[in-house]
């Protein structure tokens, strides 16, 4: 005896498609909301260290032309 299928059949289209709702543009807004909070929660965390970057990248002393002659301090008396 077969098993009796008392599910409502639906097309292939109609099967796929979803429902719009208000839970749904939560979810988006939410998401959105929290991905924002980790990228900017991530980049105040580190920008004291990309700040540093910029003072890695003085120039060397070969690249400015000075020796260490001319970069000898005063001396204090």
């Amino acid at each position: 005896m077969p098993a009796s299928n008392t599910a409502p059949r639906l097309n292939a289209t109609r099967a796929r498609q979803g429902r719009w709702g208000r839970h749904v543009l939560w979810v988006l807004v939410i998401s959105t909301a929290l991905a924002a909070l980790a990228l900017f929660g991530s980049w105040g965390m580190r920008s004291n260290d990309y700040a540093n970057i910029q003072d890695q990248n003085r120039p060397t002393q070969a690249e400015t032309g000075v020796t260490p002659a001319d970069s000898v301090a005063a001396k204090q008396n």
